[in-house]
């Protein structure tokens, strides 16, 4: 394939706060839902004087069931299994069914798996259960993509990226350089963040990181920090010539991404705005795409003082002040939380349903604009309330950021597939058309580690 071909996003699966699957999100996004609630009964703690920072947060339900068997693991195994490794089979599963790809024909193919993950909160949990066989590869972080290869067979390159919140828009921008160079001939990247420890909850607090009242206030004069949130997403990508060869169906593709690290800022966790602007305008030129074609960015956005503006600056710097009408902006951590190392994907997530649904979702909490952030001189501006894209007659096309502490930066531009690419919007059939699958079993539970509460 040529070194600058389109990477097309042809299947996509997600499990986010009240969002089991890709509609459920676009529901929850379109509708402009919070899903921050209160810690689930028996994850952590049932102390209701936890402090509002620890206690509020993007939660899933029912993270201790999973069905052993149908990935061929035994009950013993999968105690041990980190619940991520459990979430990642199981989205790999669905992805590539969403692309119309029957998992057993990759088996040999050289596929690449990448996925962003930064927690060992169950590494911490299980170990006070003791040991056996099976808990290294349970719990060593770079089974959680190894782990997705071997069930499933593939022979592309395996690899578990960890570069903090940057994580998982980093394994997407690795899997789009693995089909570029052709070592991969198809991809599933993504990554994946579960908040199974109290205490790592109470480091973040005393970092200093997260919001006493618990949501992000992202560009908002009240942002005070973020709220934290779980989940995990994996999108399947094929060179677009290939998604044409095969008869895909394309939510959207991905024209150009970058990575790069603010190489020293004031202090190893302040970003920088130069490495920003820098990432932002390396991965505008290797999509080809004008500054001034950027009609949308999804914001790294967590809602802090210090970072905020920073991102702002950078922005309005590369994209704002070379375009006609203000660029759009929006944070999907205000719907979900910050989802740390799966906060990219979520944010590619939402930005591919945007394109493919052609509307944008508001972004919550912005109430008032942040007064280091002067949004009309940078010519950007909040999408406030759901509705069409602007210059909806152009072809779409939006940036989304992720930047991990310690200075990784990451973007990936996006658009529309070409006019010769089959939309999913075009290939959906009628409500009704298709018979409904009969639902398999709920998976049963695999039992967690006891809780470890808050001393």
């Amino acid at each position: 394939m040529e070194p600058d071909e389109a990477i097309a996003i042809v299947g996509m699966s997600c499990r986010f706060p009240q969002a089991p699957d890709p509609e459920a999100f676009w529901r929850l996004l379109s509708e402009g839902v919070s899903a921050i609630s209160e810690v689930p009964a028996g994850r952590w703690t049932d102390d209701a004087s936890m402090p509002p920072a620890i206690r509020h947060g993007g939660f899933l339900d029912d993270v201790d069931r999973f069905d052993p068997a149908f990935f061929g693991i035994s009950p013993r195994e999968a105690v041990t299994m980190d619940p991520q490794q459990r979430l990642i089979l199981e989205l790999g599963w669905e992805g590539l069914e969403d692309a119309g790809i029957v998992p057993a024909t990759l088996r040999g193919a050289t596929v690449g798996a990448f996925i962003g993950a930064g927690s060992a909160d169950y590494a911490s949990l299980i170990s006070a259960r003791g040991r056996s066989h099976h808990t290294l590869t349970g719990v060593q972080r770079g089974m959680i993509a190894n782990r997705l290869s071997h069930v499933l067979g593939l022979s592309g390159p395996s690899v578990t990226v960890d570069a903090a919140q940057a994580s998982s828009l980093v394994a997407v921008h690795m899997a789009v350089e693995s089909l570029r160079r052709g070592e991969s001939r198809i991809a599933l990247a993504g990554g994946v963040n579960l908040n199974l420890s109290a205490e790592t909850a109470a480091d973040i607090a005393a970092f200093g990181a997260l919001s006493p009242d618990g949501r992000c206030f992202t560009f908002d004069a009240r942002a005070n920090g973020y709220v934290r949130g779980e989940g995990g997403g994996i999108v399947v990508l094929k060179p677009l010539s290939d998604a044409l060869a095969d008869g895909d169906t394309v939510y959207c593709v991905i024209e150009g991404s970058a990575v790069n690290n603010d190489g020293g800022g004031t202090s190893l966790t302040a970003p920088d705005p130069r490495g920003q602007q820098e990432v932002l305008r390396l991965a505008q030129r290797r999509a080809a795409v004008s500054p001034g074609a950027v009609q949308y960015v999804e914001l790294h956005g967590t809602g802090t003082a210090l970072g905020d503006p920073v991102e702002a600056a950078a922005l309005g710097a590369v994209f704002g002040r070379t375009g006609t009408g203000p660029v759009q902006l929006g944070s999907v951590k205000t719907n979900i939380g910050h989802l740390e190392a799966a906060a990219g994907i979520a944010g590619l997530l939402k930005t591919a349903l945007a394109i493919h649904h052609r509307q944008l979702p508001a972004s919550l909490h912005h109430r008032t604009p942040n007064p280091r952030i002067p949004l009309g001189e940078l010519n950007l501006e909040m999408r406030l309330a759901p509705g069409e894209w602007p210059k909806a007659d152009h072809r779409l096309v939006a940036g989304v950021s992720s930047f991990g502490m310690g200075g990784t930066n990451c973007h990936v531009v996006l658009a529309e597939p070409p006019a010769e690419v089959p939309s999913r919007a075009s290939a959906d059939p009628e409500p009704g058309v298709l018979p409904s699958p009969v639902p398999a079993p709920a998976p049963a539970p695999v039992p967690l580690p006891v809780p470890l509460a808050l001393s």
